[in-house]
C-alpha cells in the first residue's frame, strides 16, 4: 500500500513543499499500472494525460485527460492507470491550509450548504481553460528557485480552490469543507466499519476521525467499552476465522486482506486468540465437517 504524500518516491516525483508539507507532486516517470493508495491529506489531482481508474467499495470512477478530482483525506482505494501515457498533477492540502482558506472566505461556505450532505469521498470536476491554465501556472515553480515560495504556493492553494468552487455546481466541496471548519468528527462506529480491515494505526485512525489520539482512544473505550487495538484485532481475526472457513484463500492472502502486513504477526495473534494457527485451524475445520 502507497501512502501519499509521505512515500512518494524522489526518483518518480518532483515536488515542491508549503514549509515541511508536499504542496505538489508531479510524476516524472511512468507510473506503476496498478497499486493501493491510502491518501494521508485532502488531494486534488489534474490529469494531465491519460486515462485512470479508482476502485472502491463504493464503486468505480474513471477520469481522463483535463479532468480534476477532489480526493478526502483518509480515501482508501485501488487505482490503475489504463496507460502508460498516464501522467498527473497532485496538490496535497494539510487541514491547517484548507481551514485558513475557509477562515478567509467564510460567506463562500455559508446559508444553505451547511446543511448538504456530503456523500462522495472522490469528487470529479470536468476540465475549463481556467484549470487547465492554472495547472500550466505551476511548472515555472519547479525551474525557478525563488525566496519566496512559500508564500507564492499558498497564493495558488486558494486560487485553486476558489476555481474549484466555481466549478461546485453539486455543493459537496463547499459542504465539506465547511464541516471541517467547523470541526465536526466522524461517527466513530462508522468510521471503524469502514475501515478496522486497513492496515492503518490507531494514530491515523484518530486523525480520520478528527480527534487528538487521547481523545480518541476516550471516546472509544466509552462508546466501546475496549480499547481501538483490542476491538481491531477482534474484529480482524473474526474475519479471517470467516475466511478460513469460507474461501480457498492462504494464510499470506488472508493475513493481506484484514490488514496485518506481517504475516508472521497475523499468525501470532491468531494462536493468541483462538489458540491454534490459521493452518492448523483451517485443517480442523475441515476435517470436522
Amino acid at each position: 500500500m502507497l501512502r501519499v504524500p509521505t512515500f512518494m518516491h524522489v526518483n518518480e516525483f518532483e515536488s515542491l513543499k508549503i514549509q515541511d508539507m508536499t504542496f505538489v507532486a508531479y510524476r516524472n516517470q511512468d507510473p506503476p499500472l496498478r497499486n493501493e493508495v491510502f491518501f494521508e491529506e485532502h488531494a486534488v489531482i489534474f490529469v494531465l494525460e491519460g486515462e485512470k481508474r479508482f476502485l472502491a467499495p463504493e464503486g468505480e470512477t474513471r477520469v481522463r485527460k483535463g479532468d480534476v478530482v477532489f480526493i478526502r483525506r483518509g480515501y482508501y482505494f485501488m487505482q490503475e492507470a489504463l496507460d502508460r501515457a498516464y501522467r498527473s498533477l497532485v496538490f496535497f492540502f494539510h487541514e491547517k491550509l484548507l481551514k485558513s482558506f475557509v477562515e478567509q472566505h467564510i460567506e463562500l461556505v455559508s446559508g444553505p450548504l451547511q446543511e448538504r450532505e456530503i456523500d462522495n469521498p472522490l469528487l470529479v470536476f470536468e476540465g475549463n481553460p481556467s484549470l487547465s491554465a492554472f495547472a500550466d501556472s505551476i511548472f515555472p515553480y519547479f525551474q525557478r528557485p525563488t525566496p519566496f515560495l512559500n508564500q507564492y504556493l499558498r497564493l495558488k492553494s486558494h486560487e485553486l480552490l476558489l476555481l474549484l468552487f466555481e466549478n461546485d455546481v453539486t455543493g459537496q466541496l463547499k459542504a465539506f469543507l465547511h464541516s471541517l471548519y467547523i470541526g465536526e468528527k466522524l461517527d466513530l462506529e462508522w468510521l471503524l466499519q469502514s475501515y478496522y480491515l486497513k492496515p492503518l494505526s490507531v494514530a491515523e485512525l484518530a486523525r480520520l476521525s478528527g480527534r487528538s489520539l487521547s481523545v480518541f482512544k476516550r471516546d472509544f473505550e466509552k462508546q466501546f467499552g475496549t480499547s481501538p487495538a483490542a476491538w481491531i484485532r477482534k474484529k480482524r481475526l473474526e474475519h479471517a476465522v470467516f475466511l478460513l472457513e469460507n474461501t480457498s484463500k492462504n494464510v499470506s492472502e488472508i493475513s493481506f486482506e484484514i490488514g496485518y502486513e506481517s504475516v508472521s504477526h497475523f499468525i501470532k495473534a491468531f494462536k493468541e486468540q483462538y489458540g491454534s494457527t490459521p493452518n492448523l485451524y483451517h485443517r480442523t475445520k475441515n476435517a470436522i465437517v
